[in-house]
């Protein structure tokens, strides 16, 4: 007997691969929080290295076009490497992320010690740039991540500045998750995020990596 569903299947999440007609499908996302010290000082915290902070957005936070900002929300920008596993779960391809965050709704899970999903998983929130496979990129190493709004740079930094790099972030997320082809990896974001406004232009950069290019609206 054939499989069937009792509603239509819904659109495969999926992000672009630069060069090529076909995308790479997206099963979860994960993100690492407090990966690069000068941002976990511009936060308030404590940047000794420590148990690793993970958090996770739906695939369908997804966007690779315009930003949507919301109606009464902080928003903010977060630039971010992101790591796409392939079948033998290691890195497929590599491409530039923004982590967005409603700042507004994040401190108040803090202050009330309670979960995150609001401020981090809401529609929209993972906008990610075309996928390099990893074969063509010699990285995660010293590059560059860079993030400009309007032209006037913001973000400003190097990949090997991370806490816990991609190996580690991958050996403990394992700790937790059987990881799987097609999940997603944020690797966190260095010191200089802010605020977002409708009409912004938003650059980001890692470099060797497809740049990103996207506006607020």
């Amino acid at each position: 007997m054939s499989a069937f569903h009792a509603l239509p299947r819904w659109p495969q999440p999926a992000v672009a691969i630069a060069g090529r007609a076909e995308r790479f499908p997206v099963r979860r996302i994960f993100c690492i929080g407090r990966n690069y010290a000068d941002h976990v000082r511009e936060m308030g915290g404590d940047p000794s290295r420590g148990t690793p902070i993970f958090f996770m957005k739906p695939a369908d936070a997804l966007v690779e076009s315009a930003i949507a900002y919301p109606p009464d929300g902080d928003l903010h920008y977060e630039v971010e490497l992101v790591a796409a596993l392939g079948e033998d779960l290691q890195p497929w391809g590599y491409a530039v992320g923004l982590d967005l965050t409603r700042r507004d709704r994040q401190a108040k899970a803090k202050k009330d010690g309670t979960p995150w999903e609001a401020a981090k998983a809401f529609e929209g929130s993972a906008v990610v740039g075309p996928l390099l496979p990893a074969a063509q990129w010699n990285g995660p190493a010293s590059q560059a991540i860079r993030l400009s709004v309007n032209g006037a740079t913001r973000q400003d930094a190097r990949l090997d500045q991370m806490i816990w790099a991609l190996p580690e972030i991958l050996s403990e997320l394992q700790q937790s998750f059987t990881l799987k082809p097609g999940d997603l990896v944020f690797t966190g974001t260095p010191a200089g995020v802010g605020a977002l406004a409708k009409g912004d232009r938003v650059e980001a950069s890692v470099d060797g990596l497809p740049g990103l290019s996207t506006r607020v609206v």
